[in-house]
């Protein structure tokens, strides 16, 4: 399993159910990394897409326990078990978690990599992926050359996680 994100200096990747930053060349990444795959997210995150539609041409999966919460288009599990349980039909390589702050603080033990394109700026947030720079199991493996859009500068980074937890 991996993640794939969009954060900024200090690890934070939304605010008001929102995306700090829309950045086309990151939008493109993120579709081609998880076209034809499994993406797992949370409800709110499911909630926060434009109109609410799965995303298209992948397996859209929803960790919610709110029991009122259900949509046809979506396979929704319940529980962290139940996600596992689901996950087990699928190639680990083509499962991506996407978000949002607690989906990813819950799964991250069980990720090989986390894509990041990070924002080389400080963004007003009040939601957070884990610092995993500081994390000891978590190694940086590339780094791509400083992008730009518009006044915005930011990378593509990847790392990988020496102690993978197996489901």
């Amino acid at each position: 399993m991996k993640a794939i994100l969009s954060a900024d200096l200090n690890w934070g990747i939304g605010c008001g159910g929102k995306l700090l930053q829309r950045v086309p060349e990151d939008m493109r990444f993120f579709m081609n990394m998880t076209s034809g795959k499994v993406v797992v997210m949370g409800r709110e995150t499911f909630e926060s897409l434009p109109g609410m539609q799965p995303l298209k041409d992948r397996v859209n999966i929803v960790l919610s326990t709110k029991a009122q919460f259900s949509d046809d288009r979506l396979i929704i599990c319940r529980s962290i078990d139940e996600l596992f349980k689901v996950l087990s039909k699928y190639d680990t390589n083509d499962i991506f978690v996407i978000g949002g702050e607690s989906v990813y603080t819950s799964l991250l033990p069980y990720c090989s990599e986390v894509y990041v394109t990070r924002l080389e700026k400080a963004f007003e947030a009040d939601r957070h992926f884990p610092d995993i720079d500081v994390l000891k199991n978590w190694k940086l493996v590339t780094e791509s050359d400083q992008h730009f859009y518009k006044d915005l500068s930011f990378r593509f980074l990847s790392y990988a996680n020496s102690l993978v937890i197996s489901v």
